[in-house]
């Protein structure tokens, strides 16, 4: 029985160290995994800091270039706008021939407009873009939201003034010098700078334009100047300045468009007839001499206006190309509030889309406009190979773009082919 009993206690002694050691074992394996699962916890935590480090270290260099490339781009456009309208003003002053065109009138008030956004609005939104807040006070706020929808209305009353004196040189040319006179075009271009200061300057100083909240959180922060407005101001000011005037442009470049292609083939059937007659000896004895240089005189008119009509039809489809986008989210985002979110980076990008334009139109001129473009190449001192001026000035124009010399000249020419 004792033998049995130090038996069992034995091997209960086995089992308790077996036991134990078992302990141990698993012991160690958890502590082991702990610790595994620490040590890779730091590593991931080390991993994620210096991915965040990294991060950290590009997003300044990131930001840095890309204020750099909007202050680039701002500068250009700004520069362009100023040197290109500078030069549309000093052509219409210095040359004749530019300035006795009533149409240049309107053009040349049209570049001071766009030479004073340049100048007095481009600068401050510049600025605001880069530096991320308004540095100018709560009183220049206002005076610069005044002077955006001033010139931005002007420049598109001045196109509409443009499409009606080309609708009356196309479609009623022998009343066009009793109709269109410079007094006449002086006081249109007075009706449009006070027309687009009733339509700025006094909502915009009375607060008549924004809501009561946002006029609170102007007052409440000096470093904020959004464009907050209500929406009775956002219908009545987009109307005005936009949406009427682009509806008339567009009706009355249609009607312009339908005349000029009806002129043009009553151009093109009178040079075929005369050649017909001009092959039988006919030409002479049909025509006297002064009606005959009056038929030429007036085709040349007719195709001068034509090109007229032309070159200011492109001036205005880019105004619409680059103002239309912008009001229409101008007067979307104001109707339907807050049910119409957008990223601020979409309204930076409209309103420089709108400022781009103040330097397309001299652009435009001297691609399509052969006398601005003379004009142009004589400021810059780009003169013919021989020294001698442009032949786009080498006769001035009265009123109606043609004087004695020009009319000699269409006679000799008219001479000249028949005798062919």
């Amino acid at each position: 029985m004792k033998r049995k009993a130090a038996d069992r206690n034995f091997f209960q002694l086995l089992f308790f160290f077996g036991t134990g050691s078992s302990l141990e074992t698993e012991f160690s394996l958890g502590m082991l995994k702990v610790y595994d699962m620490h040590r890779s916890t730091d590593l991931l935590n080390t991993t994620l800091s210096n991915g965040s480090a990294h991060d950290s270290d590009l997003t300044p260099s990131v930001d840095i270039l890309v204020i750099v490339l909007k202050a680039v781009a701002m500068t250009i456009i700004m520069g362009a706008a100023i040197v290109g309208n500078s030069l549309v003003i000093i052509s219409v002053k210095k040359f004749e021939k530019l300035r006795g065109r009533v149409t240049n009138y309107f053009i040349v008030s049209l570049a001071f407009a766009d030479i004073i956004v340049a100048i007095l609005v481009m600068p401050f939104n510049a600025s605001q873009e880069i530096t991320g807040k308004w540095l100018f006070g709560r009183t220049m706020c206002d005076i610069f939201n005044a002077n955006d929808v001033l010139f931005s209305t002007a420049s598109i009353l001045h196109l509409c003034c443009i499409s009606v004196d080309r609708y009356i040189a196309i479609n009623y040319p022998l009343q066009y010098d009793s109709k269109m006179t410079k007094r006449c075009a002086c006081a249109m271009i007075l009706a449009t700078w006070i027309a687009s200061g009733l339509i700025s300057y006094i909502p915009i100083h009375a607060q008549f334009y924004t809501t009561n909240e946002h006029y609170k959180m102007l007052e409440q922060n000096p470093d904020s100047c959004t464009f907050h407005v209500n929406k009775i101001y956002a219908v009545v000011s987009s109307s005005v300045s936009f949406w009427i005037p682009c509806t008339i442009m567009i009706f009355v470049y249609f009607r312009i468009f339908i005349t000029a292609r009806r002129q043009e083939k009553h151009i093109r059937s009178t040079s075929f007839h005369s050649y017909k007659y001009i092959e039988n000896g006919n030409l002479d004895s049909l025509l006297p001499v002064s009606t005959k240089s009056g038929k030429v005189s007036e085709r040349s008119r007719l195709k001068r206006e034509h090109k007229a009509a032309k070159t200011l039809g492109v001036v205005m489809g880019a105004f619409i190309m680059c103002f239309l986008p912008f009001f229409s989210w101008y007067l979307t985002t104001t109707l339907c509030a807050e049910n119409c979110p957008y990223p601020p980076l979409l309204g930076s990008i409209l309103f420089w889309i709108g400022y781009f334009n103040s330097c397309l139109n001299p652009i435009i001129y001297a691609y399509y406009n052969l006398e601005f473009r003379a004009a142009f190449k004589r400021l810059l001192h780009m003169r013919n190979s021989n020294g001698s001026c442009p032949s786009s000035f080498s006769a001035r124009n009265g009123s109606d773009g043609e004087n004695n010399k020009a009319k000699y000249i269409a006679v000799k020419k008219e001479s000249t082919f028949t005798n062919v």
